[in-house]
């Protein structure tokens, strides 16, 4: 009898083993696989040659650093999302040098989601799969947020050129707030400006 109860109590143990390694085996595979998409996101981000620059507006040091970026990358087209009035914003790329030929003003951004999302199926329908990011550096993580679920749901990987500012970070529940908005629009098409800008 003895024999017998400690042989079902093995079998329990073993039963139990297995559901734990099972367990342990899923969440490996997670992270295995987790491990591998960073990886995979990081190798495209060093090694797709960006074809632009976004500029995100609500700054203008932004323009007036894309700019004299731009100067040094001939070969760069600029975009700037809601960015500084039209005239002030060319003669801040006239100044530079830039050709208008090279400078995309573009003003139907209301906001950081809208800034990506008023933009990405043009750059993919003009081949454009990697561009250089340029915002405030209080404002490139949130930026990023946003970035890799609308650029990435397209392919299109960026390169963050933050500007200083001399801000501190905005705060964390930014980022996640226009994170989860984007995420609605991926899967809605609804970016929700207009209840943020009701805020």
């Amino acid at each position: 009898m003895i024999l017998r109860l400690s042989g079902s109590r093995g079998r329990q143990r073993r039963s139990q083993n297995w559901r734990l390694s099972g367990k342990n085996l899923l969440g490996l595979l997670l992270g295995l696989s987790a491990v591998c998409w960073i990886s995979y996101k990081q190798y495209r981000n060093y090694t797709d040659q960006p074809q632009a620059l976004l500029v995100l507006g609500g700054a203008v040091e932004r323009e007036e650093f894309a700019a004299e970026f731009a100067r040094k990358n001939p070969d760069l087209e600029i975009w700037v999302s809601g960015g500084s009035n039209r005239e002030y914003a060319q003669w801040i790329f006239a100044q530079a040098g830039i050709a208008d030929s090279r400078v995309h003003l573009d003003y139907r951004a209301v906001d950081t989601v809208t800034n990506f999302t008023t933009l990405v199926d043009e750059f993919k329908a003009r081949g454009i799969n990697s561009v250089y990011l340029v915002t405030s550096d209080d404002h490139m993580r949130r930026a990023q947020v946003i970035g890799e679920i609308v650029f990435g749901s397209r392919g299109i990987t960026y390169k963050p050129l933050p500007v200083p500012s001399g801000r501190e970070p905005e705060p964390i529940e930014k980022a996640i707030r226009d994170g989860v908005r984007a995420i609605v629009w991926l899967t809605t098409g609804y970016t929700g400006a207009q209840l943020a800008n009701k805020n």
